[in-house]
């Protein structure tokens, strides 16, 4: 005769069962945790900074939706040049890409012009207000491929693998970087590029905060620790470089 389990029996293992799992992924993720924090040290909190340094650089204060009217400013075409940015991008129609820190849309919507019908630009942010002059100016350029995400300071929250990212003048304000684009890289499509365009820390000319330009040896420094490999710098640009980078092959 097959005894029946006693009616207490199975809930009381999944208990058990789950008792173990936590103890044995608990250590893991605590592990994790530790050695990501590793990365960054407090320090003297500057005027436009945080007080948290990675790589010995001093992460800038993010800009508030409040500024956004800078973002739109007249004079940015000559003083940054879009067009060279864009043909540095050489998107292709049908391409997925994603505008992260994409403010008011500056360049989502360049970037949706030229991926066309079929293809998506996703514009992150991680301020809601952002989002809804992100909507405004799409809507009053017709503009109907680019889809707002609400992001965190650690995730992006791409949706869907991409085939490129970018980031203008954005990366610097990232407070957490690692896990950013760690996470970025993780919705890389095989092959798929990262973009920084960022103003030249090396000039002391390009009339910018110090803590909001990067140099491209600190760039470079910086995305060692990611699944990424250097290809070109483009600097082309009055005040800026474009610092491009591919995700390397699976081994």
């Amino acid at each position: 005769m097959q005894l029946q389990p006693s009616p207490v029996a199975r809930p009381l293992r999944l208990l058990l069962s789950a008792v173990v799992l936590t103890l044995l992924v608990l250590p893991a993720i605590a592990q994790n945790t530790n050695q990501t924090s590793k990365l960054y040290q407090p320090g003297p909190r500057t005027r436009d900074g945080i007080g948290k340094y990675y790589f010995g650089r001093e992460i800038a204060h993010y800009m508030t939706h409040l500024a956004a009217p800078w973002l739109e400013r007249p004079e940015r075409a000559v003083e940054e040049r879009p067009d060279l940015v864009m043909k540095a991008l050489a998107l292709k129609p049908g391409n997925v890409v994603a505008d992260v820190g994409c403010g008011t849309g500056y360049y989502s919507w360049r970037m949706a012009e030229a991926v066309g019908p079929k293809g998506v630009v996703y514009g992150v942010e991680i301020q809601p207000e952002m989002l809804d002059l992100l909507a405004e100016k799409m809507k009053a350029r017709g503009i109907t491929n680019v889809v707002g995400i609400l992001g965190t300071t650690t995730d992006p929250k791409l949706p869907q693998p991409v085939d490129l990212v970018i980031m203008v003048d954005v990366y610097h304000e990232m407070d957490h970087p690692f896990e950013s684009m760690a996470a970025i890289c993780k919705q890389l499509k095989p092959g798929g590029r990262v973009v920084f365009v960022e103003f030249r820390g090396e000039d002391p000319e390009v009339p910018i905060k110090p803590l909001h330009k990067m140099t491209e040896a600190q760039v470079k420094k910086e995305m060692a620790n990611q699944p990424l490999e250097h290809v070109e710098t483009i600097r082309t640009l009055p005040w800026q470089h474009v610092i491009i980078f591919r995700k390397k092959a699976q081994p």
